[in-house]
């Protein structure tokens, strides 16, 4: 069990934490901002031009579409593919279209700009595009992992996207699990949390979840997380999360103090400064991030 300090503030004690991906441990803004622009003018093409107006209104409120930022509790932020897709359809619908052409349309769509960007956004031609990480995280979850805390993803990204970030950033030998959009059930089920923990061998009650939505939060409470904390710092817009839950506004903010009982894991490779010889193993690990 390793003790988490926010802001130097005790707040309990934990094995595992469970994070979310996108505007938790990724800057997912500019890359889901370009991939809901691009399903937007497609979808445009299928819509007779005199209800594009009123097509492009809607469409923009259901992604969450605010200019050159994006809403970080509209569907395209939080939801899943196939709830995007739905929501989709459903203003197919508002402009006259029957529900078989609707999804008809918004799958076609989905398919031909989603392979356009998974393929044409990367670093090099044909490489996939990877979200930058929020900043700071990468130490703290080196500390975390050499300081023996299980790590855990649980997201609305299929598993492939998810597998590609924690590849890509170097961070797949720090996670032990991950839940992605194709398991069942899916989040913000309480159940996938319960799922998650079965997986990793640890209780809700001595785990932590960590995230940007206010769906998490609330998935972790209704779980039995013993701690729920928000993160606001991963969009433009700050997030609505619930005022009565902790919340980060950087990664420095979260420190660990380590009791004696603790049997850190090995960090092959690991250059973050131990603490000082004769220190208290009891004081806070100052990450310096």
């Amino acid at each position: 069990m390793v003790e988490l300090l926010l802001r130097g503030q005790p707040l309990g004690s934990v094995e595992a934490i469970l994070f979310d991906k996108d505007g938790t441990l990724s800057l997912s803004e500019p890359g889901l901002l370009a991939l809901s622009r691009a399903r937007l003018q497609a979808c445009l093409e299928h819509v007779p031009e005199a209800n594009r107006p009123q097509f492009q209104s809607l469409l923009e409120r259901a992604y969450g579409l605010l200019g050159d930022q994006l809403h970080p509790a509209g569907t395209t932020a939080v939801a899943s593919r196939s709830h995007n897709l739905i929501s989709t359809a459903t203003a197919f619908c508002q402009v006259g279209l029957g529900w078989p052409d609707a999804l008809a349309h918004s799958e076609a769509v989905f398919a031909d700009i989603d392979r356009e960007h998974i393929q044409g956004h990367g670093a090099r031609p044909g490489e996939a595009y990877l979200a930058p990480l929020t900043e700071g995280v990468k130490p703290l979850l080196l500390e975390l992992h050499r300081s023996g805390v299980l790590l855990a993803v649980i997201s609305n990204d299929d598993s492939e996207g998810i597998h590609r970030f924690l590849g890509g950033h170097g961070l797949s030998e720090l996670f032990q699990e991950i839940w992605s959009a194709e398991m069942r059930p899916a989040k913000p089920d309480p159940a996938a949390v319960h799922g998650l923990c079965s997986r990793l061998g640890v209780s809700t009650s001595n785990c932590a979840l960590i995230g940007d939505a206010s769906s998490d939060l609330r998935m972790a409470e209704r779980a039995g997380v013993a701690l729920a904390l928000g993160y606001s710092a991963g969009w433009t817009s700050r997030p609505p999360l619930p005022e009565h839950l902790p919340r980060l506004d950087h990664w420095r903010e979260l420190q660990l103090a380590r009791s004696s009982g603790m049997n850190p894991s090995p960090e092959p490779g690991d250059k973050l400064s131990h603490p000082e010889v004769g220190a208290s193993r009891d004081e806070p690990l100052r990450l310096h991030i």
